[in-house]
């Protein structure tokens, strides 16, 4: 996202613990980059809502339309509140961090910004306001749990995706966050992960999660014999486009600044995104005889998600490779690989972000090398790629364990599925008393 290497420390310990921070005089407000990361903050909003609700929402059955989009709402404003009361901290404090030195600060930050404490209108970080820079960081914040409603859709009570998402957050969002971006002394960020704009941190750790998640809820009722098709593909590919439009935010704007790093970030977007989408096109084109809206639209997503980890360092030949990878492999295993392990992932949660997410961070290690077109400053591919390696692997235990000890505790505490007559009714009148269609 914002936090990595290519941005300059210096920058970033601006930000964070006053001890360390840069001297006022030396950080200058420039009101181009402002601009431009008001606007790509906006895009990162407009990504979740209305994108991502339209996205899912088009993709479940009529009687559950209103119920994912509900979700996707629900969980912006509630990550929203949690972001200013501790998240920001937690993720962005680097109170007790010391390079090469692993502590408890390693894994998480402290809570000397909870609340906001010290933010005023001439708070900078980089040489944006750092109410701005908060904002933005937020919206990466609420899309990472929105995307896990996509793998229990119809079938999770509305009360136990709240507290889930609240816990999650605290736990898992806001540690890996810290530990990839935060600087000197996080955990990640000392192995030397390359992590962009988030394909660590937001992707695999979603994908990840709802993997967990579709496991634990177990199957929807009448799954996989009972049809269960995408009631209106129109939403879906005008949430897919929001999409793909609301991306540059999130991948040019994790630069934090109008520059070249940013203009390289979003022509490498466009790249992967257009590869993967005719990639996952043209493999489903030869296996099934024909190619599907909802294909290609779920190519798109499988590419922006390879290619955000990439974004920064990735030169357009090597987000050409990574978009046509990501793509194919994504589409094998959101239709092939569900179907032989017979998990229930309704949306493809795990199996376009949690895969895309790790095609894309693995190659990371190999195309942001300068041999290779790259822009970042990996010498030695063999090693980087085993960094990145160990930065995928990493999270997803971290985030399969964690994530599975929050569902199993709130199981037995209130429960976490409907039950079988709210989910044969639907969870828009089961869970929320409305109709999407009143013919």
């Amino acid at each position: 996202m914002t936090l990595r290497k290519a941005a300059g420390l210096g920058a970033l310990l601006s930000l964070v613990t006053p001890g360390l921070a840069m001297a006022a005089d030396e950080v200058v407000l420039n009101s181009g980059d402002t601009a431009w990361m008001i606007v790509a903050t906006a895009l990162v909003l407009f990504m979740t809502i209305p994108g991502l609700a339209l996205f899912y929402g088009g993709m479940v059955r009529s009687k559950n339309v209103l119920s994912v989009m509900m979700q996707c709402f629900a969980v912006t404003g509630l990550i929203s509140i949690l972001w200013v009361v501790y998240g920001y901290s937690l993720a962005f404090d680097t109170t007790g961090m010391e390079q090469g030195v692993i502590n408890f600060n390693s894994f998480v930050g402290g809570l000397s910004k909870a609340f906001l404490s010290g933010l005023n209108t001439s708070s900078l970080v980089y040489a944006i306001p750092e109410s701005v820079f908060i904002t933005f960081q937020m919206t990466f914040a609420i899309i990472t749990p929105a995307l896990i409603v996509g793998a229990f859709a119809e079938r999770m009570k509305f009360s136990a995706m709240l507290i889930f998402m609240a816990v999650w957050f605290t736990l898992v969002y806001a540690p890996i966050a810290h530990m990839v971006w935060s600087g000197n002394g996080g955990l990640m960020w000392d192995w030397g992960v390359l992590d962009f704009a988030g394909g660590t941190v937001v992707h695999i750790n979603a994908g990840i999660a709802g993997l967990v998640c579709c496991l634990v809820l177990g199957k929807r009722k009448g799954y996989p014999t009972t049809p269960m098709a995408p009631h209106n593909l129109g939403y879906t590919l005008v949430g897919a486009a929001m999409l793909w439009v609301g991306w540059f935010g999130f991948n040019a704007g994790s630069a934090v600044a109008a520059n070249g790093t940013a203009g390289m970030a979003m022509l490498v977007t466009q790249i992967a995104t257009a590869a993967a989408a005719l990639g996952w096109m043209f493999a489903e084109w030869l296996t099934h005889g024909k190619p599907s809206a909802l294909g290609i639209a779920s190519g798109v997503v499988a590419g922006l998600v390879a290619i955000t980890p990439a974004a920064g360092t990735v030169g357009p030949m090597g987000a050409l490779i990574i978009g046509l990878v990501a793509g194919v492999v994504c589409y094998f295993c959101a239709t092939s690989l569900k179907r032989k392990l017979g998990y229930d992932d309704s949306l493809d949660a795990f199996g376009v972000h949690g895969i895309g997410g790790i095609v894309g961070a693995l190659l990371t290690g190999v195309f942001a090398a300068p041999a290779l077109g790259g822009f970042g400053t990996v010498e030695d591919i063999g090693a980087q790629l085993f960094i990145q390696f160990e930065g995928v692997a990493f999270t997803v235990v971290y985030t399969g364990i964690v994530t599975f000890v929050i569902l199993k505790v709130l199981d037995v505490v209130m429960g976490l599925r409907v039950n079988e007559e709210e989910e044969t009714v639907g969870l828009d009148l089961a869970q929320h008393n409305e109709r999407g269609y009143n013919l």
